[in-house]
């Protein structure tokens, strides 16, 4: 691996620094190769006439500016938080994944105008040299191949947008460079020119691609969810914590690559001591910061674990939960006990996209609990619900 030479303590992607390495070494990369591509395939472009070639050599110019703008968006997502920016500025990169997935729209509608002036004019090839451009398509293939192996290794590795565009464009240029030399081999054979229509056909691609890239590239800027490997994780991880009863409220928050913020409220025993408890949350929060680079931070949210009446209310009023919906989630289960009645308060937990708006499932659910808590105690039972949105 070609990291293990440039890259100090090269696996250890939560750091960033080395994070930014990566970005680094991935830039100078893609510079140094897409000069070379880029020059060797203007050369025989313009020997031969064909529009597709120079498209792939002007397509590798661009690539080249796409490594610039990484560098330099690795560069300037590293600087540390400012008054401005009190969360760092790893958006940045974000950014940087948008510019490029840019350039290759805008190489994808330079390269179909000029495939469809080639087709309206008929324009034509001229191949003097067969061998030199077989070896030039061919080791550009292989070369884009190759890179596009190595970005989307790294981009998986230190979870970056960017340099993911980057190999989605590598990949473009393989599928595109591949169609080029398609269209030499036949126009060299059966002397019949498709150059300019291969050049339409990949052009759509390449657009498509284009317009998909600065879509993902955009979710995170909006403030998109967290996936359920990664929710599931941080909860399993919580929850294997000895004291830890349960958790809820969990809110992820993203400010860019290596910049997760987390809160939640853990739940743990109120016949525990708080100080014990407290320690407990301390650990926690930093163990998820040195092991994993997350920032968390914890509500303690102390629980009856052992009043008799509020057990047997808690487990009625889950049935009645579950019999409505079994999506729905409660918790911060809690009593107020009066001569005259009880007060029941909790939190129920819906997706964003629901069946019912909030007031009407605070009905069906106070109307039902109600009943049912006042069957179970004889006295008038007061629910009191709060709802929440299930959007970590």
């Amino acid at each position: 691996m070609i990291e293990k030479i440039f890259i100090k303590n090269y696996q250890n992607v939560n750091d960033p620094k080395v994070r930014t390495a990566y970005g680094i070494m991935c830039s100078i990369i893609g510079i140094i190769s897409n000069i070379i591509l880029s020059a060797s395939k203007m050369i025989i472009g313009f020997l031969s006439g064909s529009i597709s070639i120079i498209a792939d050599a002007v397509d590798n110019l661009s690539d080249c500016a796409s490594s610039f703008a990484t560098l330099f968006g690795f560069k300037l997502a590293s600087q540390p938080a400012d008054p401005e920016h009190p969360f760092g500025h790893e958006r940045i990169e974000y950014l940087t994944a948008i510019i490029i997935a840019i350039l290759i729209l805008i190489i994808g509608i330079f390269l179909a105008r000029s495939s469809i002036e080639g087709i309206i004019n008929k324009s034509g090839i001229v191949i003097e040299n067969f061998t030199v451009f077989i070896v030039i398509l061919v080791g550009s293939i292989v070369i884009k191949f190759f890179q596009y192996l190595f970005y989307r290794r790294i981009s998986k590795k230190i979870n970056s947008s960017a340099i993911k565009a980057s190999s989605q464009d590598s990949l473009n240029d393989c599928i595109k460079t591949f169609f080029v030399l398609i269209a030499i081999i036949i126009f060299k054979i059966w002397k019949f020119n498709i150059d300019s229509y291969l050049g339409l056909a990949v052009s759509v691609y390449i657009i498509i691609n284009g317009i998909k890239l600065i879509k993902e590239a955009s979710s995170p800027l909006i403030g998109e969810a967290p996936s359920k490997e990664f929710s599931s994780m941080v909860t399993e991880k919580i929850l294997g914590y000895e004291g830890v009863l349960g958790i809820h409220d969990l809110v992820i928050h993203n400010y860019g690559p290596g910049k997760t913020f987390i809160t939640v409220h853990v739940e743990v025993d109120s016949r525990e001591d708080i100080l014990i408890s407290h320690d407990v949350i301390d650990n926690i929060e930093r163990d998820f910061k040195e092991d994993l680079n997350l920032l968390l931070t914890i509500h303690l949210d102390p629980i009856e674990t052992c009043d008799e009446l509020t057990n047997l209310l808690k487990n009625r009023i889950l049935d009645v939960i579950m019999e409505i919906d079994h999506v729905i989630k409660f918790h911060d289960f809690r009593i107020v006990k009066g001569n005259t009645h009880i007060n029941v308060l909790f939190d129920i937990v819906i997706p964003i996209q629901y069946k019912y708006n909030d007031y009407e499932i605070q009905s069906i659910i106070t109307n039902k609990a109600k009943e049912e808590c006042e069957a179970l105690t004889n006295k008038t039972v007061n629910v009191i619900i709060n709802v929440d949105k299930e959007c970590v």
